[in-house]
């Protein structure tokens, strides 16, 4: 079995299921983790949680939250994201989800909330990691100075950057794979990063760059892409 890993697909539907046939993608044969950031920034954040829902509830698929998720969640629930959902791409999560621009937001939450809860709380009821024998799958990262990572704090799994990339953590027997953070901020290309402990696959879909599948087949790691220009 491979285990197939995807991370911030960002709205970016045509890209992901390009992706997905490149990779020749087969529920039988495949474990699939997608490692959080379904919504916001790119052009299809609804239709990206549908296939999301799909590939998780008929295909056994492995869906962890992100903090774009995480948020979405939140302003439909009436907590104070407002202004910080607004700021990272929430407009274009609003307009695929209304298929208007004319809606203020106000009238957009309750219109999703009305006719879309199912979506809310499929993202409100994610987990915040997954683990196998091979690796341990979070959104963001650990906090490497939490000696069980597994009581890193909420926000740290959804938001951590530096402090998890740049310093070694205390887990011994496995990698550690993350998106949130786009790889050309770590090494200068949106191609997916290697380190000794950590693996970092955010190709910047939804900025303009590429979404990255890191497969591995239980000895050895493959890296396809789908460049954002070549999808029309």
């Amino acid at each position: 079995m491979r285990t197939i890993m995807i991370s911030d697909i960002h709205g970016c539907l045509d890209e992901l299921n390009a992706l997905l046939h490149a990779v020749e993608y087969s529920p039988v044969r495949d474990k699939l983790v997608l490692l959080g950031d379904y919504v916001d920034r790119g052009p299809k954040s609804k239709e990206v949680v549908e296939q999301i829902m799909q590939l998780v509830n008929e295909h056994g698929a492995i869906a962890i939250k992100g903090n774009h998720d995480q948020r979405l969640a939140d302003l439909i629930h009436n907590r104070d994201v407002k202004e910080k959902f607004i700021e990272h791409g929430g407009l274009e999560t609003i307009t695929s989800y209304t298929n208007s621009k004319d809606f203020t937001l106000e009238e957009a939450m309750e219109f999703i909330r009305d006719n879309y809860f199912d979506h809310i709380h499929f993202l409100s009821s994610l987990p915040l990691y997954y683990e196998d024998q091979d690796h341990i799958y979070v959104h963001a990262g650990i906090n490497p100075s939490v000696a069980d990572w597994r009581l890193t704090s909420k926000h740290d799994f959804l938001y951590i950057k530096e402090l998890f990339i740049r310093n070694k953590t205390t887990v011994k027997d496995r990698k550690i794979v993350f998106g949130h953070t786009k790889t050309i901020d770590i090494h200068g290309t949106p191609d997916v990063w290697f380190s000794d402990d950590k693996i970092g696959i955010d190709g910047g879909c939804a900025y303009g760059l590429q979404l990255n599948a890191l497969i591995f087949n239980g000895t050895k790691y493959e890296n396809f892409s789908i460049k954002k220009a070549n999808i029309v």
